[in-house]
């Protein structure tokens, strides 16, 4: 049966690959991102431009989604911004900045769209390998993996906010998988798994994941950084 699908940061990369790949499987689709020019001619995606790092603009979209769309079935969180940055040469904005779009706004646009969501719906988290305790950590990422770690206790406590109604929450933490931000962060630095690749799985992850698990990490990686 078709499901209606939201994907942020579907202008490139895996969210790219999730959109292409739900719409070919018959499911329709809402992208958002700051730039929909990728995605205005694809059939069965409905795009909504957004900055997730402005609040009145994640309200707005949530807005305009509800007015086009009775229900969600699944929502994946997949947007974020990374910025390598040695911890000296930092600064507030750096990390306001990170933390607005990988958790400010993950914040928001979930709890706008929780009304559409189904009691078996999914909410789907991605992190990252590096905000996961006791993991490898790399220099420079300071803003980053801790966003990336707030976001995994941020998916703990809303699927333990919403254990008795719904939807579930899960949080997958990728490592490595070659797109445009990791070759811009680790120059020449071959991923050993490609967008589609992880893509796929967490689309079918998205739709099938919350009959097995809730409040769950759940790490996707063969290798780091």
């Amino acid at each position: 049966m078709p499901k209606t699908i939201v994907v942020t940061g579907a202008s490139r990369g895996i969210g790219f690959q999730i959109a292409e790949q739900a719409v070919a499987a018959g499911h329709q689709v809402i992208a958002l991102s700051r730039n929909c020019s990728a995605l205005e001619n694809i059939e069965g995606i409905f795009s909504i431009p957004v900055d997730l790092s402005q609040e009145a603009q994640v309200k707005a979209a949530g807005e305009t989604i509800q007015k086009q769309f009775p229900k969600i079935d699944a929502l994946i969180n997949n947007a974020g911004t990374l910025e390598v940055v040695p911890f000296a040469e930092s600064s507030f904005s750096v990390f306001e900045k990170t933390y607005a779009v990988n958790v400010f706004g993950v914040a928001e646009l979930t709890r706008v769209l929780l009304p559409l969501l189904t009691s078996k719906g999914h909410v789907v988290n991605i992190s990252s390998m590096g905000g996961v305790q006791g993991s490898a950590k790399f220099p420079g990422l300071a803003a980053y993996s801790s966003s990336k770690g707030a976001l995994i206790t941020l998916t703990e406590l809303l699927a333990e906010e919403y254990k008795e109604t719904g939807p579930a929450f899960n949080v997958l933490a990728l490592g490595a998988v070659q797109t445009e931000m990791l070759a811009t962060a680790f120059p020449g630095f071959e991923a050993p798994v490609q967008a589609d690749e992880m893509a796929a799985y967490i689309l079918e992850f998205s739709l099938t994941g919350q009959r097995f698990y809730n409040g769950k990490l759940l790490p996707v990686a063969v290798g780091t950084p």
